[in-house]
């Protein structure tokens, strides 16, 4: 997977009461600092909290891609945080997912000094990103991916908005070229341990407990098939969570503009309002 192109929300002008914090150090990981970029809207809060997490085929991106993003949420009235997580080749899987999570306690855990309501959290991510923006929603602490910081703070969180992520990672082992690229991530082929591909698919741990999921995807998506997000949806919906999976027509990976662009930065804003700011 090459380097994601981000469509950015197509109204990017912050007003100027949105504060931007950035390099917000929310863990070390092996010598490594881990940040996150945090833009507030005007008022002390508590508000709702989106996390963001960017793509990249969890070897390359940077927080600061969705950053665009995060002040435009921001000026909607949410706390809005991009946050870096470790990538391969040199961090393999599940170091990801590992970090995705602290992010989220991290935040929880300080919500008073960032004006947010720990108890409306969710998450949003493109591609890799909207792959463990699908996990923070589906996983418990059974899964094994909690790392120790901040154990007293829940990981879980309230919505999900996954642009385009891959939702199982089996899918790959039948696509030339890609078992052998997921090696350098997962740790091994899809031959050698099929269980490490399943253990890193979102839709395996899918249950009625599930937080409601907006998904996004193109239709014509050749990096992740656009099947990933059709099975999630309907394993979410059968398994009685709620889901909804928005279809860009002749969509490629993260690429839409125009008009298609509009209409889908607008249905997550709404979604996002709809589920955190509820009874609000």
């Amino acid at each position: 997977m090459s380097p994601l192109l981000v469509a950015l929300p197509f109204a990017l002008a912050a007003e100027p009461a949105v504060k931007v914090e950035k390099n917000v150090t929310y863990a070390t990981a092996e010598q490594e600092k881990l940040q996150l970029d945090v833009a507030r809207p005007a008022g002390d809060g508590p508000h709702p909290c989106v996390v963001l997490f960017h793509g990249g085929g969890w070897k390359f991106g940077h927080r600061r891609d969705v950053i665009g993003w995060a002040e435009y949420l921001a000026e909607k009235g949410f706390v809005a945080a991009t946050a870096s997580y470790r990538l391969a080749p040199k961090n393999k899987w599940p170091a990801q997912i590992e970090d995705a999570k602290t992010a989220v306690r991290f935040l929880r855990a300080n919500a008073k000094q960032y004006g947010i309501d720990p108890a409306r959290v969710g998450a949003m991510g493109w591609s890799a990103g909207g792959h463990l923006a699908a996990l923070l929603g589906t996983t418990t602490k059974d899964a094994g991916f909690d790392g120790p910081l901040y154990p007293d703070q829940s990981s879980r969180v309230q919505c999900v908005v996954d642009f385009f992520g891959p939702a199982d990672m089996t899918l790959f082992a039948e696509s030339p070229g890609f078992d052998g690229m997921f090696k350098s991530i997962l740790g091994a082929t899809y031959r050698d341990k099929p269980e490490v591909y399943k253990k890193a698919s979102p839709i395996e741990y899918v249950t009625k407990d599930a937080p409601p999921f907006l998904i996004l995807h193109g239709t014509t998506d050749l990096i992740v098939p656009i099947i990933h997000s059709e099975r999630l949806r309907d394993k979410l919906v059968k398994a009685g969570a709620r889901a909804e999976l928005i279809t860009v027509k002749g969509g490629f990976h993260g690429s839409w503009t125009g008009e298609d662009n509009r209409s889908t930065t607008a249905a997550t804003v709404d979604f996002l309002a709809r589920e955190l700011k509820r009874g609000k």
